[in-house]
């Protein structure tokens, strides 16, 4: 008997222009080069990278982290002369940051080194939160997706248990355990910013996780999967080679929603006294802090919130600008284009009648 002949699975598709895309600008290229691309082709999605990359880079280069010093000279729990009042020496005109650009607190701490180090935490927890949540979320879901019966129905009850208690009490308990567990052994601060991230993250994950299953079940019937199979490729290889890189997209998307989450989160919990504690600071604490003096130092308030603000807009804008890479079919709805469409529509029926009028007229003539 003649034994089997190996089927080959395409890897790649055919790349389809988009509405108004010229054929030759997809012809030749390849998955990754149309999303960055579309991506890149996205202004407010490119705006917000570069608005993140500079509060990552002015928090980490001004008052250093760890060992690694920075270039401010106050630190976030240096104590000095209150200077006129406290207010803030940032001038646009001419542009200077003066002695303290954001101001004093009433001990005379510089509240620029204060907001640095919150943002640090912040970010930290960010990331943290986004890498936990995206493995456990994409891991969970992908088994529920691809071998359904009881792998499904355990880790689908164990996402339903989880996802039915508020996140905010869930994370505040874990969260205070995490502090707790932290402090009895001595540790660090960036080990309890770590461990806040950690268990926010683990807290965080079964919406993703119903996402990505919700994917895997729409892919595993698909042709090339059926192609597969045929061919001979075990589960690993047909979940790693084949679905998974067609579910980037949806991933990627709903990570940095997730992460926009986290920060607010994270802000919350400092806020009611469950998150960073002292001598550190965190976004969220600032605000607590200085929440009587919002009448009088307004300024105080303003600038946590002011970057807690531009980090989870800038979060999501991204996310956006991915989600329109990864899937053009979503793109938002455009109302110049929607208009150019409707008046184009609009001229088509005006000239209708006069033509069939002069089709009219014209058969009558030949006869």
């Amino acid at each position: 008997m003649s034994q089997p002949q190996p089927i080959d699975v395409p890897e790649t598709v055919e790349q389809v222009p988009e509405q108004g895309q010229k054929p030759q600008d997809v012809r030749g290229k390849s998955q990754g080069q149309l999303v960055r691309q579309r991506f890149f082709g996205n202004t407010g999605a490119v705006v917000s990278v570069v608005v993140l990359l500079f509060i990552v880079v002015l928090s980490v280069t001004s008052i250093g982290i760890g060992p690694i010093p920075g270039w401010w000279k106050w630190s976030p729990d240096a104590t000095g002369t209150v200077m006129n009042s406290g207010r803030p020496t940032l001038s646009l005109l001419p542009p200077s940051l003066g002695e303290h650009p954001f101001g004093q607190d009433n001990l005379g701490r510089d509240l620029f080194a204060m907001c640095m180090q919150g943002t640090q935490y912040s970010l930290i927890v960010m990331i943290v939160v986004g890498l936990i949540a995206g493995i456990v979320g994409t891991v969970v879901g992908g088994l529920a997706g691809y071998f359904r019966g009881w792998t499904e129905a355990v880790l689908m009850r164990l996402t339903d248990v989880i996802i039915i208690i508020p996140l905010v009490i869930l994370a505040a308990l874990l969260g205070r355990l995490a502090i707790s567990w932290v402090r009895s052994h001595g540790l660090p601060t960036f080990a309890t910013v770590l461990a806040l991230g950690v268990l926010i993250g683990l807290a965080s994950w079964p919406p993703l996780a119903r996402l990505v299953r919700g994917e895997f079940l729409t892919l595993r019937e698909r042709e090339f999967v059926d192609a597969a199979r045929l061919a001979g490729a075990s589960s690993g290889r047909i979940i790693f080679k084949h679905i998974l890189p067609n579910t980037v997209g949806v991933i990627t998307v709903n990570i940095t929603l997730l992460m926009s989450s986290a920060i607010l989160l994270e802000t919350s919990l400092s806020y009611l006294g469950l998150g960073i504690q002292a001598p550190d600071w965190s976004l969220g604490r600032l605000i607590s802090e200085n929440q009587t003096a919002f009448a009088t130092r307004p300024w105080l308030f303003w600038w946590p919130g002011v970057f807690i603000v531009a980090i989870a807009l800038t979060i999501n804008f991204i996310g956006d600008g991915l989600r329109d890479a990864f899937d053009p079919r979503q793109r938002k709805f455009n109302p110049k284009r929607a208009r150019e469409i409707g008046s184009g529509v609009d001229e088509t029926r005006a000239s209708a009648p006069g033509d069939a009028a002069e089709r009219g007229a014209a058969g009558q003539a030949t006869r």
